[in-house]
């Protein structure tokens, strides 16, 4: 007689509102906000929070709502003009602890937001932002590869009291080591390829002298710039988390490129900004027995280097680093409390402070360099062509005498600004990137261009579904009409499934969306076909829609099935865009096959089901 047992109805009654709650939040839209985040020196609490409602309301801006929320304080708006004003005021007066980034947020109200019940991301074609394609200078990294080695090769010598004249890296063919002796170039010779299996080693005498030449292999060189690109991403990764970018896309192209896209980012310059900068830090220890006058004569004495100042003066410092920034596990921007400068304060990693305490023990009284290091690209016009050069810009930021040995905690003063030592902050916590980065392609979608994108593409949506609701409720009468419910229901469940996975929807998401539009009714062609042939060949009506329902069953699975294994290989082997469709077409796939099966047939129990029909509306 057509009918379902009381649970499996339960069943489908629990799914459909617990679908229609969590694609509710949807319909909400997004405020206006900013997101303030720690940088290190001051926790988010609710004095914190009670500090920028203060602040806002001496300054006449009247927020929708100000919340604690996991990712920090987010302060919501009414419009841009008060989210950008409020970014001026809280800049000024507490910017120097935290981080206030620019963003959008969900307008969702609390108590969906207590049941976990948020919006799905809407991607960089839908909701605006920055599109940049990076590319890194993996040649820089492998020269930073042997860079390393010269200090190792000194050391290694050194511990092992072998002779040696001098270490350098060629311009072209690694890096050579220079003997007096042909017995002094065999012992240096044979402990480095003790210690360094991984390096091509060669001997060769060169008029008087004798040398080692060491260099990275072919698959040496290959690792060291995968690892580069690698590393790159997770640093970029961890700036833009310092940003407060919802769902970012972050992932690399190629061989040496990497695409960043920011949705709903509206300071694009800041982002660009933090992205591809550089910078870094060397604290090395001042060469105070060396001639300043001398080195800049070019008399430089053997172990030593001249550096200046950012006012131009010289410096004399030693060619051993201390430490690099890759030590540096935290960092922090605040004010210096002896002379009120900007200041910047550093936590070490264990080996770092161990390093740097070892060092700073036997040099108090003594005078440590704190080198600034930034990678710049200069851009000049030669004849009708552009030419980009890249430079490596090193100064000084900080000279101080050592008063006690250091350790896992100290700070570094020097700095022209508040700003500045707000962005060194954050990039010396994010990390420093491998290698030099280049932004080759920059993209800007705005505000208005994603909204006309979602406006197209709701249309779109509307129109096929539209459309298929009218073939259907004429073709198939009641039957169609029930059709018309599972197809309202697949959409939501669709939304549902997306937005309690968090994942982004982008135009071809909305493709994806369209296609399952028309796919969903497939099964119900199908049924309701089937169902008419029962008919024709005088089975009764109950008979005939149980014959519909078990006997199309196998061949809308198999339909089904094989789409879905299509787009399986599209998601496992597409990119971003490409993802976006195979994700929504996956999902409408299977809620199609739930609401086309089980909730048409749960409908039409309910129509026709334990009672005699003489007839049925197909």
């Amino acid at each position: 007689m057509n009918q379902y047992p009381w649970w499996k109805n339960l069943l489908i009654v629990v799914v459909i509102a617990v679908g229609a709650l969590y694609a509710l939040p949807n319909l909400y839209g997004e405020d206006p906000a900013l997101q303030i985040s720690s940088s290190g020196a001051a926790d988010i609490t609710d004095i914190t929070l009670a500090d920028v409602r203060g602040e806002l309301q001496r300054s006449g801006i009247d927020p929708v709502s100000i919340d604690l929320e996991p990712q920090g304080l987010v302060v919501r708006f009414a419009n841009t003009e008060d989210q950008l004003e409020a970014r001026d005021r809280l800049g000024l007066a507490m910017a120097d602890d935290y981080t206030i980034a620019l963003n959008l947020a969900p307008a969702t109200p609390d108590w969906l937001r207590k049941l976990n019940a948020l919006p799905m991301y809407l991607g960089l074609d839908l909701r605006g932002g920055v599109h940049f394609l990076m590319e890194v200078d993996t040649d820089a990294a492998v020269e930073m590869a042997e860079e390393r080695y010269v200090d190792d090769f000194r050391a290694l010598l050194r511990e092992n009291r072998v002779r040696y004249l001098t270490v350098s890296r060629t311009s072209e063919d690694g890096v050579d080591i220079k003997f007096r002796s042909a017995e002094e170039q065999q012992q240096g010779l044979s402990l480095i390829r003790k210690e360094f299996r991984n390096l091509l080693l060669d001997d060769e005498q060169r008029g008087d002298a004798f040398y080692v030449n060491a260099r990275l292999s072919e698959d040496e060189m290959r690792e060291t710039r995968k690892f580069a690109v690698q590393q790159n991403v997770t640093t970029l990764r961890n700036r833009v988390n310092e940003l407060g970018v919802a769902e970012p896309l972050i992932q690399r192209q190629g061989e040496n490129r990497i695409v960043v896209q920011l949705p709903g980012v509206q300071d694009p310059a800041r982002a660009k900004e933090i992205l591809g900068a550089t910078a870094t830090l060397e604290f090395r220890l001042a060469d105070e027995g060396g001639n300043v006058q001398d080195a800049l004569a070019g008399r430089v004495p053997a172990g030593s280097r001249l550096y200046k100042e950012r006012g131009g003066n010289p410096v004399l410092l030693k060619k051993s680093v201390i430490i690099t920034g890759d030590a540096i596990t935290d960092a922090a921007s605040g004010i210096d409390s002896r002379d009120g400068s900007p200041a910047v304060f550093i936590t070490l990693d264990g080996k770092g402070a161990k390093k740097m305490h070892n060092v700073t023990k036997e040099a108090v009284g003594k005078t440590m360099a704190v080198v600034f290091i930034e990678q710049k690209t200069d851009t000049k016009r030669v004849g009708d062509e552009l030419v980009k050069t890249k430079r490596k810009v090193e100064e000084v930021i900080s000279l101080a005498t050592i008063r006690e040995p250091l350790s896992k905690r100290f700070q570094i003063t020097g700095l022209d600004n508040t700003d500045e030592a707000r962005t060194l902050a954050l990039l010396l916590r994010a990390g420093a990137l491998s290698a030099p980065v280049e932004i080759i392609e920059e993209r800007t979608v705005g505000p208005s261009l994603g909204q006309d994108n979602i406006e197209m593409g709701f249309k779109s949506v509307v129109i096929g579904f539209v459309l298929v609701l009218i073939f259907m409720a004429i073709y198939y009468k009641i039957f169609g009409l029930v059709a018309n419910l599972a197809l309202t229901l697949n959409l939501v469940l669709i939304i549902a499934v997306l937005s309690m996975l968090q994942a982004t929807l982008t135009l071809p998401g909305i493709a994806g969306i369209v296609l399952t539009v028309g796919m969903a009714v497939d099964a119900n062609v199908l049924i309701f076909q089937r169902i008419r042939e029962e008919l024709k060949n005088g089975n009764s009506p109950q008979a005939s829609i149980h014959a519909g329902y078990g006997k199309a069953v196998s061949t809308i699975a198999d339909a089904n099935i094989t789409t879905l294994i299509a787009a399986v290989v599209l998601f496992g082997l597409g990119t971003g865009p490409i993802k976006g469709f195979a994700v929504t077409l996956s999902i409408g796939i299977i809620t199609s096959m739930f609401t086309a099966i089980m909730v048409t047939r749960a409908v039409i129990n309910v129509i026709y089901g334990g009672k005699r029909v003489a007839k049925l509306s197909i």
